[in-house]
């Protein structure tokens, strides 16, 4: 078992994402999770368009988020995303945001794999098992582990 791959996206803090205190919104930690996520599956070798051109989705079924120190407008954040579990039916990911060594939030979202066709909860494309394996640096877990 090794390390799971790390993505590490940069974000330069726009005006637009903060509050009238120069502070991040809250809910724009789930855009900057989404944009470290759909980087990290590109580095498996399928980008998302991929992913649903095989006729497959990954809904989200949870997202956890704990913050620790604000963001503000003008500074620059990295977000650092790895594959946190894998399952056949399922997969979720954790996410650290910093800015340089001060950690400024953790987080977290479970995904179900869906048929794109039917809209149902399907198991994992055989053909992504082995690169996202590899992004979570093991082997897939029993069924069930991660949302599925």
């Amino acid at each position: 078992m090794t390390e799971p791959v790390r993505c590490v996206t940069e974000i330069e803090i726009r005006y637009a994402e903060t509050d009238q205190m120069g502070v991040v919104h809250h809910a724009n930690y789930v855009i900057w999770f989404e944009l470290a996520r759909t980087r990290l599956c590109a580095m498996s070798g399928y980008t998302y368009a991929d992913i649903e051109r095989l006729g497959y989705l990954l809904m989200v079924t949870a997202v956890e988020l704990s913050y620790r120190r604000p963001a503000r407008y003008g500074e620059t954040v990295e977000v650092t995303c790895w594959g946190d579990r894998l399952a056949s039916r399922g997969v979720s990911f954790a996410y650290e945001v910093r800015r340089g060594d001060a950690l400024l939030a953790t987080g977290r979202t479970e995904h179900i794999w869906i048929a794109a066709e039917s809209g149902k909860p399907s198991r994992m494309p055989e053909q992504l098992r082995t690169p996202f394996e590899r992004l979570a640096g093991r082997a897939a877990t029993p069924e069930g582990a991660a949302g599925a």
